[in-house]
């Protein structure tokens, strides 16, 4: 099973998360995240990133209450009802874009926690390891970090988990890149 490598966490994430009853549901995307098997092949741009995204998306849709939205939103939302109000947490996953569209995931992020959407903002990237057995120019912990800085986004509710994959395996496929014709 993949691990979290790594946690970064922003602007007190971790304490509101705790405050706002959110623990179960931080905990059920770290579930998500770590229970079903991810192996790569290990050797440089060898595996899809398209293909762990779709891995990650079919977890979260199997976990009752995950709401997907597509292009321009926040990919994954879960809200918790406690006493009569409604606390929600937001989860981006970027495994299969290039690394400066990062960027948009942390507005995209940015944008619900200041409408009131989300209460804490998660942001889930291959670890540095990983990213380098993915598709050349995709994103990574590292990466992450640099862009929330760049964004200046410390001030977010934001944490960053980085995933590590199993061990080694067959490669993962790649998406294939449109024609010429095509476009």
């Amino acid at each position: 099973m993949p691990h979290i490598a790594e946690e970064q966490p922003y602007d007190g994430v971790h304490e509101r998360i705790v405050r706002l009853g959110l623990s179960s549901l931080l905990n059920e995307v770290r579930t998500i995240l770590t229970s079903f098997d991810l192996r790569v092949k290990e050797e440089k741009d060898a595996n899809g990133g398209a293909a762990v995204r779709r891995m990650i998306d079919a977890r979260f849709a199997q976990y009752q209450g995950w709401k997907i939205k597509k292009a321009g939103d926040v990919d994954w939302i879960k809200c918790h009802s406690i006493d009569g109000a409604q606390v929600c947490l937001g989860v981006e996953v970027q495994f299969s874009a290039r690394s400066d569209l990062l960027v948009m995931d942390i507005i995209h992020l940015r944008k619900a926690l200041i409408a009131g959407k989300i209460d804490a903002g998660i942001l889930v990237v291959p670890s540095d390891r990983l990213s380098v057995f993915l598709t050349d120019r995709g994103p990574s912990i590292a990466d992450a970090k640099r862009h929330v800085r760049e964004a200046r986004a410390e001030d977010l509710a934001l944490l960053l988990i980085a995933l590590e994959h199993d061990g080694p395996g067959e490669p993962l496929a790649k998406q294939e890149k449109r024609s010429r014709k095509a476009r």
